[in-house]
């Protein structure tokens, strides 16, 4: 069996890729979310690493559960109710919790298809950039399921929620300028251009200082449930820090020299 997700480096900039094309890079393999997570966790240590670009390997950015095994009732599809629901927690769940804690900048560079748990997993990314050829669907319903990854809770927030409702009450699939349109993708791009554009991204947003940049994504993601107070209060302990760190003294000394 290949690599759930392979990862490789090029500079400051980490590429992530769903690597199993034949299962449509389904994502509710324990093996992907393993992989996944230890991903998180090695970035989370290493400074270098300043942004991340998430994509599918094959035509197909993820298509989301293996309804394969959803159909011979095998793995977490074969287990009663109550252990079923244990297993969505210690399962699929891992991922937004995983990519929640990630403090890496990550962009969601979408080759193709993302349908219901892929779809969501290009929503738990913080930028979006879509190929022509890439399509979004909250398809759920069409298989008399609910989204149980918590995609309940990211789509409205990058839609909100009447197109969200939409989707989700439809499972329709909308195509990528729809999904630019809506502001679902931050911009649409040739297909073959996708990958030198996310990267081309990644390398504007990896000249910046590592800790700034953590520090920035937090504050971010923490003004999604957060009151101004709080917020502006994470923001005055997190300034200090970013005072004292050196690549902003070595930012003001070129400054400085202009």
């Amino acid at each position: 069996m290949s690599d759930p997700l392979l990862v490789t480096t090029s500079g400051a900039v980490q590429t992530w890729t769903l690597n199993q094309p034949e299962t449509g890079n389904a994502i509710t393999d324990v093996a992907f979310v393993r992989a996944l997570e230890s991903a998180v966790d090695t970035v989370g240590d290493d400074l270098d690493v300043r942004a991340i670009i998430l994509t599918g390997a094959g035509r197909i950015f993820s298509s989301g559960g293996n309804v394969k095994e959803m159909a011979d009732e095998r793995g977490m599809f074969g287990v009663d109710a109550r252990a079923q629901r244990r297993a969505y927690g210690s399962g699929i769940q891992r991922v937004p919790r995983a990519l929640a804690r990630l403090e890496v900048p990550i962009i969601a560079a979408v080759n193709g298809a993302a349908v219901g748990a892929g779809c969501d997993l290009a929503l738990m990314c913080d930028i979006r950039i879509a190929s022509e050829k890439a399509s979004f669907a909250e398809s759920f319903v069409q298989l008399g399921l609910i989204p149980g990854d918590g995609g309940t809770w990211f789509l409205p927030r990058a839609v909100g929620y009447e197109r969200a409702a939409e989707m989700t009450f439809t499972g329709d699939r909308i195509d990528a300028a729809t999904a630019h349109e809506w502001g679902m993708v931050s911009r649409v791009v040739p297909h073959d251009d996708l990958i030198r554009t996310a990267n081309d991204l990644a390398d504007r947003i990896a000249r910046n200082p590592a800790e700034s940049l953590r520090m920035a994504k937090r504050l971010l993601q923490e003004s999604r449930t957060s009151p101004l107070e709080t917020v502006l209060g994470m923001a005055a302990a997190m300034q200090p820090l970013a005072h004292r760190d050196p690549e902003h003294q070595q930012r003001l000394d070129r400054w400085r020299t202009r």
